[in-house]
């Protein structure tokens, strides 16, 4: 899936030229955290979020720092922050280090660049433009919407065996060599080694999202590759 797939369309956006107040109420009305920033010509310049309102002169909660800090950070540091604090014009107070992505960005890449730089949205652009923009909100919908298709369950225990290794194949963790498989009526048996015990609730998780699974029973132990201490399996623990 991409960032047209997913993204809201019908961007609200605010001049720049506008005041902190009326970004406030339109953030509020709209129930939405953060806004787009555009100039005469409709391009995006910077975004304005709730954490922009916090640190305010108005409410008592700019920023104070001890004198030493103070003279670490310097003066312009020090500017910066009062016109944040203080200034009541939206390009005054905006952030202008802009992470956007296009239409066609890949949502991994998507996610890649929110965690990276622990953002909550992006903005969609084509060309200057901005067309959409994709929140953490946009990415819960496109899962829910998954969900909602997922495939029915498995012909039969054969099928559901087969699919899990299969998946088990796919992953670099996964100690395909140490464990075993078996599955009958439609709950699965895991059997073998491991050797870190974060690899137990990988597996099963594998294990609960095979279409068909009715249960998962833990028999895996654990082999402390240090010590060579083992450990027994967990109890069982049912498919939701």
């Amino acid at each position: 899936m991409q960032a047209k797939d997913v993204m809201t369309r019908n961007v609200v956006a605010i001049d720049q030229n506008g005041t902190l107040l009326q970004a406030a109420r339109m953030m509020l009305q709209r129930r939405i955290s953060g806004l787009p920033v555009v100039n005469s010509s409709g391009e995006l310049i910077g975004i304005i979020t709730e954490g922009d309102f916090l640190r305010r002169a108005e409410i008592g909660t700019e920023r104070r720092r001890s004198r030493w800090l103070d003279l670490l950070f310097g003066p312009g540091k020090l500017a910066s922050e009062y016109t944040h604090s203080h200034g009541r014009k939206i390009a005054e107070v905006m952030a202008t280090d802009l992470y956007t992505v296009s239409e066609d960005t890949p949502l991994n890449e998507i996610v890649r660049t929110m965690e990276k730089h622990n953002v909550k949205r992006l903005p969609v652009l084509r060309g200057k433009k901005i067309v959409g923009i994709v929140t953490r909100s946009n990415l819960m919908h496109a899962l829910a919407s998954i969900a909602r298709t997922t495939p029915g369950p498995a012909k039969d225990d054969v099928a559901i065996r087969e699919s899990l290794l299969a998946e088990l194949n796919n992953e670099k963790w996964a100690p395909l060599a140490l464990i075993n498989v078996v599955v009958q009526n439609g709950v699965v048996e895991l059997w073998g080694s491991i050797l870190d015990d974060r690899q137990r609730g990988a597996l099963k998780v594998i294990a609960e999202n095979i279409p068909g699974v009715k249960a998962v029973h833990d028999h895996l132990v654990w082999i402390e590759p240090m010590s060579g201490l083992v450990m027994d399996a967990k109890d069982v623990v049912p498919a939701q």
